[in-house]
């Protein structure tokens, strides 16, 4: 349970980080909107989160030529923690190289863990967090930056 409320504070965490600072250029929102708003991306962040190590395993499955002998790769308090901070220090003026940082930390965290229970090397298993990480991180990317373009204001031209 403590995972998943980890996992939740971090989503919600790198949400307000990234909402944030697009709001305040928008004044004038409503309250309920920009809750609705943070809760949503804050959900949406805490699963990409959670779907992280359980991506890197099934890449790692397809990397061994035989059936990985572990039983999987899952979050633990341990290794959520740093996820956490990294999360919080998502916002924009505090550091994105920092957050980066700590992002590669987080995972090579759970690149040891993923090496013992997939039987791969560390290299191997580091190689396939970082696809995961860095595919998960392109896929959402890519939905955010399409939600803004469909939620933008449109300006209508003059008719003359």
């Amino acid at each position: 349970m403590s995972v998943v409320v980890l996992l939740l504070f971090a989503g919600l965490s790198e949400a307000a980080g990234r909402i944030l600072p697009l709001l305040a250029r928008r004044p004038g929102m409503p309250r309920t909107l920009v809750a609705g708003s943070l809760l949503t991306a804050g959900l949406v962040e805490a699963a990409v989160f959670a779907l992280w190590p359980l991506t890197a395993w099934t890449l790692s499955e397809l990397v061994v030529s035989s059936p990985p002998p572990g039983d999987g790769l899952e979050w633990t308090a341990g290794l959520v923690a740093p996820l956490l901070l990294s999360a919080v220090l998502a916002f924009p003026l505090l550091g994105p190289l920092l957050h980066l940082l700590l992002f590669v930390g987080v995972g090579a965290g759970l690149a040891g863990p993923l090496a013992e229970a997939s039987g791969l090397g560390w290299w191997g298993a580091a190689g396939c967090v970082a696809v995961a990480g860095t595919g998960l991180g392109v896929a959402v990317e890519a939905v955010r930056r399409l939600v803004v373009r469909i939620s933008a204001p449109r300006t209508t031209e003059p008719i003359s």
